[in-house]
């Protein structure tokens, strides 16, 4: 159980330095400085102010997401503040394209020591409008669940090697409160969280770690379809991206808003009475205008 002593203090290292910095004024390095941090979904939202938060913190980040050209953006505002970056042009949704990312990572870097899941796709439609939608759960999947255990899995054998690495999953909070409309989305977020908490176990000895941020809703362009969330409270990119990092830095199990973690208490102690309460809700709030024409058609 090599690895066991550097997990449990983690933690407590990373916070302890933070107050030495605060107390004395002195720009402590962070524990990203010179180590490899890969994030997916890096052209845009909350992937790309990660990999510029981690940039600053003098990581050599690998840029990873479907749009060419705006990795290259992403890259030349971090190579412009001075950091480091490459770019890999990836669509995740395909197993062969994960299967060559892992190899030419593997061939130039060596491996990396972080890897943040944050790529996925939203889908906001009840199950009765799904009925003969089977590829919203196909689709969805793919990119939410089956791309980010293929490249974790991928990547695990060289943090095995080098005796260290941490995985960030970029989640929802939806998965602990189980929203309605949202049956394809959250679940393959949950399974995503299962299977990196049990990889959490598994690999323990071996002081590879992994956090699942359960991250409250986020003003970026993936929730603008759905129409509902236009006067709704929501983080910035950056309010985000700053989650992932105190993450990355800390190697907490989870992180959770505390009114996801109330909702998930009332799932559990009076479940009938969530489910009237969320039947309500779900009968308040209609369909998406995509799914709407869909029922139309």
């Amino acid at each position: 159980m090599r690895g066991v002593p550097a997990v449990l203090l983690a933690g407590p290292v990373s916070r302890a330095r933070r107050l030495v910095s605060l107390l004395t004024g002195a720009d402590l390095p962070s524990p990203l400085q010179g180590r490899r941090v890969m994030v997916t979904g890096a052209s845009s939202g909350i992937g790309e102010a990660t990999a510029l938060a981690c940039a600053a913190r003098g990581a050599e980040v690998l840029l990873v997401a479907r749009r060419a050209d705006e990795l290259r953006r992403v890259a030349v505002d971090i190579t412009a503040a001075g950091g480091v970056a490459h770019c890999y042009p990836c669509d995740l949704s395909s197993g062969e394209a994960v299967d060559d990312l892992v190899k030419v990572v593997l061939a130039e870097h060596g491996g990396v020591d972080y890897l943040v899941n944050n790529a996925g796709r939203s889908i906001r439609r009840s199950i009765a409008s799904s009925y003969e939608r089977m590829h919203d759960y196909e689709r969805t999947m793919e990119i939410n669940y089956f791309g980010p255990v293929r490249l974790t899995m991928g990547l695990l054998p060289a943090m095995v090697d080098q005796g260290f690495g941490h995985v960030v999953n970029v989640l929802s909070w939806g998965v602990l409160v189980k929203a309605p409309k949202f049956s394809a989305y959250l679940a393959s977020k949950s399974a995503l969280d299962v299977f990196s908490r049990i990889a959490a176990r598994e690999y323990l000895g071996d002081n590879i770690t992994f956090t699942n941020v359960r991250m409250s809703l986020v003003r970026t362009d993936m929730i603008g379809p759905t129409g509902l969330y236009a006067k709704a409270p929501a983080l910035t990119a950056e309010q985000a991206a700053a989650k992932v990092v105190r993450a990355l830095e800390d190697r907490p199990v989870t992180v959770d808003p505390l009114p996801a973690r109330a909702i998930d208490a009332l799932n559990l102690l009076t479940p009938r009475v969530a489910d009237l309460v969320f039947h309500a809700v779900h009968q308040r709030f209609r369909e998406s205008s995509q799914a709407r024409r869909h029922l139309r058609d």
